[in-house]
């Protein structure tokens, strides 16, 4: 028994906040943003909505993608570093909203890798026919946890939910390997104090070398080659960090998803909303062969590869 996909839905505020707006109120500038980082706008969720609000959109999406019905959802996991409060976590508050009524419910921190450290749990119950239908979802409000003065961060991130039902899917699709990994050493490099504080250079050394190992490393235990790759998913942290994976799969421009451009870096949200725009885009096709990979702090990281697909 696989597990695979089977829906997927996203969701973005709808205030948009651009380069020219940050010009105003910090010493940078659109060109240094967009060359530097590939970003050109973020949502910023409005002071009354919380991560709960935008993770329930996005999984209202997912679940009616998949055609089934919320009561049907054995469990719910959502990754964020931003939660509504400490406890109860947001995925209890989802399956309150949701009406998930027999679907147990855990929040998964992992920062910008807790997508895939969610998909890779969901992946374990499906396959020892524990669970059925689970709910998998990002969602991060770091609008909230943002210093406004330091223009080294306040340029990189945005809010937004990406969400994706999890299921047996047909022979040969679905999560075909996965890797998880974590370097607690590099912690001080990338942490939240009051607001969230990084030394960027540490960072990018990091996720330069890790994008490009997982890509790899999740291929080989797949029994897959470079040539095999239909579509890259990384992480949508900073276009030179994502530039750096693509080369290492030898993946021309036009098969890496960019919607960093939009939305910025939304933290453990930007691989399933990335997932979910080139769906829209009609740009993924069944029997795709998709890599997903994405890093955070802690340190952490993750990288599928997934054969698209029922």
């Amino acid at each position: 028994m696989n597990a695979g996909i089977i829906g997927v839905g996203k969701y973005a505020p709808e205030k948009v906040l651009t380069n020219k707006d940050l010009e105003k109120i910090m010493d940078t500038s659109d060109e240094w943003i967009r060359t530097m980082t590939g970003i050109e706008e973020r949502r910023i969720a409005s002071d009354d909505e919380s991560t709960s609000d935008m993770a329930y959109e996005a999984a209202k999406l997912a679940i009616a993608d998949a055609g089934i019905s919320p009561e049907e959802i054995d469990m719910i996991l959502v990754a964020t570093v931003t939660p509504d409060r400490p406890f109860p976590t947001v995925a209890c508050i989802l399956q309150e909203r949701l009406g998930c009524v027999k679907a147990s419910a855990m929040d998964v921190s992992a920062a910008c890798a807790g997508f895939m450290y969610g998909m890779a749990t969901a992946k374990q119950f499906i396959e020892s026919e524990t669970a059925k239908y689970i709910l998998v979802v990002g969602a991060e409000k770091l609008s909230g946890i943002t210093d406004w003065k330091d223009r080294n961060t306040a340029v990189l991130f945005g809010d937004g939910a990406g969400a994706a039902v999890l299921a047996p899917v047909s022979e040969g699709r679905g999560i075909l390997s996965f890797e998880l990994g974590a370097d607690g050493t590099g912690g001080k490099h990338l942490y939240q104090d009051e607001y969230i504080m990084m030394n960027g250079r540490e960072v990018f050394k990091f996720a330069v070398r890790q994008m490009g190992e997982s890509s790899i490393n999740v291929l080989e235990k797949a029994g897959l080659t470079k040539d095999d790759v239909d579509y890259l998913i990384p992480h949508q942290a900073n276009i030179r960090i994502m530039e750096s994976a693509r080369q290492r799969l030898d993946l021309p421009e036009e098969k890496m998803s960019k919607s960093i451009r939009k939305y910025g870096n939304t933290s453990s949200a930007s691989i399933p909303m990335a997932l979910a725009e080139e769906l829209e885009a009609g740009k993924i096709k069944d029997d795709d062969i998709i890599v997903m990979v994405g890093f955070g702090g802690g340190l952490t990281w993750g990288a599928i590869t997934l054969k698209w697909g029922r």
